[in-house]
């Protein structure tokens, strides 16, 4: 088991199911001084007036996701500037992953993507306990989403046949040469 001591901002992304919150906490409790940064808990602090992402968003709903984002970057930048290694997760695919790499001003900034397959994504969301928040979604149009309009940044995995476990091994072993982004 690998121990990574060198500082830095993790950002996971994937579409939902794809692992990102288990994998991150795995992640974080295999590094020395770290914390873990859920960017939904940021939308779910929206008691009254929250406007969730649909396949149509509202200009209100890009708005609401806009600044989770940013509220998630400036949670990220503060513990890295007071000596934490940050694991960052959320859904952030398409045109917004390059913004959420500008957004965060800290450096070394290390993207991984999980973009496990279709079929695996649905076995995984059938056996999840927690209440689906985009229950209007496919998980072939999010999937889309991901392949065909994210910029191709970070370390890209294909976590399908692996367990939570592998992926953060293989994360630990590719991450500085294949993840970092300027």
């Amino acid at each position: 088991m690998s121990v990574m001591t060198n500082q830095a901002i993790i950002l996971i992304t994937g579409i939902q199911a794809a692992g990102k919150s288990t994998i991150a906490q795995l992640l974080a409790e295999r590094l020395e001084r770290s914390v873990h940064v859920r960017g939904d808990a940021f939308r779910r602090s929206i008691v009254n007036g929250r406007a969730d992402m649909t396949p149509d968003p509202s200009e209100e709903a890009w708005r609401q996701l806009r600044l989770r984002y940013r509220l998630t970057a400036m949670a990220c930048d503060e513990y890295f500037r007071e000596g934490f290694t940050v694991v960052a997760q959320d859904v952030i695919i398409g045109a917004p992953l390059g913004e959420m790499v500008r957004l965060i001003k800290q450096r070394p900034l290390l993207v991984v993507v999980l973009a496990p397959r279709p079929d695996a994504v649905l076995a995984r969301e059938t056996g999840r306990a927690k209440a689906d928040t985009y229950d209007k979604w496919t998980i072939d149009l999010l999937d889309k989403g991901l392949r065909e309009e994210t910029p191709r940044i970070g370390l890209w995995l294909d976590t399908s046949d692996q367990t939570p476990e592998q992926t953060v091994d293989e994360i630990l072993s590719r991450v500085w040469t294949e993840g970092s982004v300027d």
